[in-house]
């Protein structure tokens, strides 16, 4: 445990410009204290004593504003950025060297049984507001863009954008598959607010016509 809380330290150090001591980093970031906390209920897990593990769960969310499930699985060096807002389900897995920015879900759909939340590699990223929802593995040095919601596997060294999430990046490379192309495929949500607007023209045009025939019927009077 001391050792991946080392690790933890030292990946902050690593990734964070604003960082400046490791005594700094162990008493004033929430995320650092989120992960010590975790740790700590997890042990508690793994021995059976679940009341206590959730206890310890819930007071690292009362005090840093980050929710870790005690049976969340959490490899070494994990950075959580700014961190306030992050949910990890019980059955998530997270690889090593991770990094992880503030109001992330890693969760599930609310379906499944068993294994439901995701899991993933070494050294991905997972930008802030990304949703990422489901039993599945999001590949090593993978990147999730802020606000994304993924849905389904995410390959190794690649980039996930969107909602739903689609690969737009493999190996650095441009993804030309339409089917894949975020840039390029419809987005649902656009279409149907233009939809919506076009019937809200056409309901003003009516609207007016409607208080013109009346002012002439007025007029007539």
């Amino acid at each position: 445990m001391f050792e991946k809380i080392k690790e933890d330290i030292r990946m902050v150090k690593e990734k964070d410009p604003a960082a400046r001591t490791s005594l700094e980093i162990l008493l004033a970031y929430s995320g650092l204290h989120a992960v010590i906390f975790h740790r700590i209920a997890h042990w508690f897990y793994l021995k059976k004593f679940y009341l206590i593990a959730r206890l310890i769960s819930q007071f690292s969310r009362f005090m840093t504003g980050i929710e870790i499930h005690p049976g969340a699985k959490i490899g070494k060096g994990l950075l959580i950025d700014h961190g306030s807002g992050v949910v990890i389900g019980e059955t998530a897995e997270i690889g090593d060297n991770c990094l992880i920015y503030q109001g992330v879900t890693l969760g599930g759909t609310g379906k499944e049984h068993g294994k439901r939340h995701p899991t993933l590699g070494n050294n991905v990223m997972v930008g802030s507001g990304a949703r990422v929802l489901g039993p599945f593995k999001v590949g090593d040095n993978a990147k999730i863009a802020a606000n994304a919601v993924v849905l389904e596997e995410v390959p190794e060294n690649s980039t996930a954008v969107g909602v739903p999430a689609r690969i737009v990046k493999i190996e650095g490379k441009k993804v030309t598959n339409q089917d894949l192309d975020q840039v390029h495929i419809p987005d649902p949500v656009s279409q149907e607010l233009c939809r919506q607007l076009v019937k809200i023209e056409e309901l003003q045009k009516e609207i007016e016509k409607l208080k013109a025939e009346k002012k002439k019927l007025s007029n007539g009077n």
